[in-house]
């Protein structure tokens, strides 16, 4: 793997850490909800998540 692959991986990393590190309670209330969300909206969410880093993906490369 490049090296731009392992910094990528590395800050989504950092970013997904920053939740359960700077508020601890609120992020375990966002999942409790988001585990009770419908598949067909977890379906979504996922595929604008995917859609958005393929947009800013493309736009910096």
């Amino acid at each position: 793997m490049s090296n731009s692959i392992w910094l990528a991986i590395g800050l989504v990393l950092v970013v997904e850490g920053l939740g359960p590190l700077l508020a601890p309670q609120g992020w375990r209330s966002m999942v409790s909800q988001l585990s009770e969300q419908p598949d067909n909206q977890l379906r979504r969410i996922g595929g604008c998540l995917v859609v958005a880093g393929a947009v800013i993906a493309f736009m910096v490369s």
